[in-house]
This record gives structure tokens, C-alpha cells and sequence, in this order.
């Protein structure tokens, strides 16, 4: 384990010996301002915004011939990138799409791989994931006029923060037919060990999925390894793809000819989409599962925003991640816990996503002093202030720096003016 120092000079020694330092250089960045909301929503690379302006020059250009007219695979476009975020996670290229939401690539899974029976119709959940998963479940359950009540298992966290893996295995009974988890939780950053609960629920006969919303483009998942039948997540948070941006969705090609639960034309095989036949003949692929037109402006961002993946292998930037977020912990120990400061997430590497989640009673109006200290930070109900530096673009001297503005905050109670509600967007 590296050995930190308390010094801003050791926060420029790392910098300069840190090999991913010039990638901050593809992001726009404000001088001054420590930007650590990057798992809530990524900064605006280079790549991004060249790529949005070379789809508005092609639709310029071609009109409706875009589509298939132009270099870029505009007609494939959601294929094509899938493919390229199908490396971040090992998995095969036809087994990653580009489309809708994360919501309604809930719906989505769920449609397509819940087929409940008398005997084996229950979906376990857990009480600490972001609610969006348990708001799609319940209605899903609904919809089909059963009771959620009954359908819907909730595995309890002990302590409020994190998820047992005993608790989770525990309630993959005889009687449950899907489950759907976390990767990393959103406040507390801890990281599920996926592929023993896609073991555990598989010996069982059960389907399980991830939710990786917290985690893709910063965790380096082997989905290979992993062999769960599903995921979804979205693309403007580690991955930089622009604000509400399109989702992904993975589907374990051994799945492929499932019947799709939500079919959309264009989800059809692309040799007859434009017959037009009355009967959808789903794609052999993950983009089987798409529903409408793709979103080719919108698309185009998370293209240009992966090119940042073409410069740094996704186990350099996890490495970076852990040793930013070790790092802050460290200073968090020595600099901030005789002001009532606390660490919330799993300090093993294991066990830890990319973000901290620093805890205070008063975490409410210390986040609105570090806004007013040029710090981008969250709040998460109770009391989590999430602190993201991200790899691509988050320096060493920026978490140093952070800490210093936050001991300032306590030191002078600049807090103390702020009342005690967070923001809309907290």
C-alpha cells in the first residue's frame, strides 16, 4: 500500500509522476475550481464536443441521408458504440447497446426476463440502491396486476450504509425468479462482488442483473467472468457522455433469442426494418432490445467522449481511482475527523467504488459552503457529502486542495450562514 504525506508537495510529486496526468487536457476544466461531482456528472471533453459538431455538419450536409450517407455508421450508431464500451467491461461487441434511459432499460430487462410461474415469481431488490430500479420494478409488478407488496423482496441493509453478501445470497430463495442489484452503491460507494452473486443466483436457476450506473467506465468489470444475464447503466457519469445522455444496456449473447419484452422497430433485424412487416423480428444482437429512433446528436457525445478510453486502459484509470480515493481518505484522517468528519464507504479496495462519502451531521450546509468555495461536490440524504475524483481529469493537488477549503469552511463556520435544505439538484 503507497505511503502518503500530509504536503502539498507531495500532491505535485504525484502529479507529475502520475502517467494519465495529460488527460485532464481533453476535459474542459475552470481554473480554480475542484470539480468532484464527476459519478453525478462527467465534465465536457474535447471529444465530445468535436463530435457533436461534426453530426450537426453531417446533418447539414446530408439531410435524410445521414443515416447511411455519411462516414460515420449513423444508421448502426448505437451498435457501434455499444461495441466500444463493450471493451470497458469485457464483454462481447454485439452484447452491448446504446438507447433510452436507464429507467426504461429497466423496464426493459424486467419485461424481457421475468417470467414468473406459481411457484417461482418473486424479484429481490435491495433497500439502498438509487429508487429509479425499485420505482421501474414496482410498476412492472403492477402493471401486470400482481402486488408488489408480495412480489417485491427487499434485501435490509445492518447498518444503513452497505449490503451483507450473505443477505443478498440469503434471499435468492426457491421462490424468486429475478434479481436486479447495484454495482457500487451511490452513497456509500461500496462495490458488489458481482460475480458470486451471479454464481450464488445461477445455482439457484435464478436470472440475475446489475445495475452499473456507479461503476462503468471507473470499475474495470470482466464480464466474461461475471456471465450475469443482463445490465444497465447510464452514460453522463464516469464515462462523460453529456448531460442525460443516452443509456446502455448489456445482454449475455446467450439470451439473444429471447422474445424482447418491450419491441420497438428499431430493435428489428436491420435487412427487413424498412419492409415495415407487421411482425417485429428482433436483431440477433443486444440492439434487438432497442425501441426507437436513436438520438444520432445526443449518440454522438458519448462517441466522442470515449475516445478517452483509446488513450488509458480502464485498469490504469481503476488503479488512479483507488489510489485518489485512498489518498483522500488519508487526509481526511489526519486533517478533518476532530470536526466531526467520517468516512461512510468501504475503505478496502475491494469493497470500494470511485467516489468517498464523507459524513457530518451538518453535511447539508457544509455542502452549500463548499459550492460557495468554488468546490463541486453532492449531498445524499441523511448526512453524505460524495467527493468523485475522477481519473481522467481530478489531480492530486485537487483533493489536496479540497481538504484544505473544507478545514477553512470549519474553521471560520462559513457553514453555519446556510440553511439547513439542500438545493434541487443537491
Amino acid at each position: 500500500m503507497r505511503e502518503y504525506e500530509l504536503s502539498r508537495e507531495f500532491a505535485e510529486k504525484m502529479d507529475k509522476q502520475d502517467a494519465l496526468a495529460s488527460l485532464r487536457d481533453y476535459f474542459y476544466t475552470k481554473p480554480g475550481q475542484i470539480y468532484m461531482d464527476g459519478n453525478s456528472l462527467g465534465l465536457c471533453s474535447k471529444g465530445a464536443e468535436a463530435a457533436v459538431a461534426r453530426t450537426v455538419a453531417d446533418w447539414k450536409e446530408h439531410g435524410i441521408g445521414i443515416w447511411t450517407g455519411a462516414e460515420t455508421n449513423y444508421f448502426l450508431y448505437h451498435d457501434v458504440i455499444g461495441a466500444r464500451i463493450a471493451k470497458l467491461i469485457n464483454a462481447d461487441p454485439e452484447e452491448v447497446t446504446v438507447c433510452a434511459n436507464t429507467t426504461l432499460n429497466i423496464h426493459q430487462v424486467v419485461a424481457t426476463f421475468w417470467k414468473p410461474t406459481k411457484e417461482r415469481y418473486k424479484i429481490v431488490i435491495d433497500e439502498l440502491n438509487f429508487p429509479t430500479d425499485r420505482y421501474a420494478v414496482v410498476s412492472q409488478v403492477a402493471s401486470r396486476g400482481m402486488d408488489p407488496d408480495d412480489v417485491v423482496k427487499v434485501v435490509k441493509s445492518r447498518d444503513g450504509k452497505t449490503l451483507a453478501e450473505e443477505d443478498m445470497i440469503a434471499a435468492m430463495t426457491d421462490d424468486v425468479a429475478l434479481v436486479l442489484l447495484p454495482s457500487v452503491l451511490y452513497r456509500s460507494s461500496q462495490l458488489l462482488p458481482l460475480e458470486k452473486l451471479a454464481k450464488a443466483a445461477h445455482e439457484k436457476g435464478i436470472l440475475i442483473g446489475f445495475d452499473l450506473c456507479h461503476s462503468i467506465g471507473n470499475v474495470d468489470h470482466d464480464f466474461k467472468k461475471i456471465d450475469c444475464d443482463f445490465a444497465l447503466w447510464c452514460n453522463y457519469k464516469y464515462l462523460s457522455g453529456g448531460p442525460g445522455a443516452p443509456a446502455g444496456l448489456y445482454i449475455n449473447k446467450k439470451h439473444f433469442n429471447k422474445k424482447v419484452g418491450l419491441a420497438g422497430w428499431w430493435g428489428n433485424r436491420k435487412d427487413t426494418q424498412f419492409e415495415l412487416r407487421d411482425e417485429f423480428e428482433n436483431a440477433q444482437n443486444a440492439g434487438g432490445w432497442q425501441t426507437g429512433t436513436g438520438a444520432a446528436l445526443s449518440l454522438s457525445a458519448i462517441d466522442g467522449a470515449l475516445e478517452i478510453y483509446d488513450k488509458a486502459e480502464i485498469k490504469d484509470l481503476r488503479e488512479k481511482s483507488l489510489d485518489l480515493t485512498a489518498y483522500m481518505m488519508f487526509l481526511i484522517d489526519h486533517e478533518l475527523m476532530s470536526y466531526g468528519f467520517t468516512v461512510g464507504n468501504p475503505r478496502e479496495d475491494s469493497g470500494r467504488g470511485g467516489h468517498v462519502a464523507l459524513e457530518h451531521a451538518d453535511a447539508i450546509r457544509i455542502n452549500e459552503a463548499l459550492k460557495a468555495a468554488d468546490v463541486v461536490p453532492d449531498f445524499r440524504y441523511p448526512d453524505v457529502i460524495r467527493l468523485a475524483p475522477v481519473p481522467q481529469y481530478t489531480r492530486y493537488v485537487d483533493v489536496y486542495d479540497l481538504i484544505v477549503r473544507i478545514k477553512e469552511i470549519m474553521d471560520t463556520k462559513a457553514y453555519e450562514k446556510y440553511e439547513n435544505k439542500a438545493g434541487t439538484v443537491a
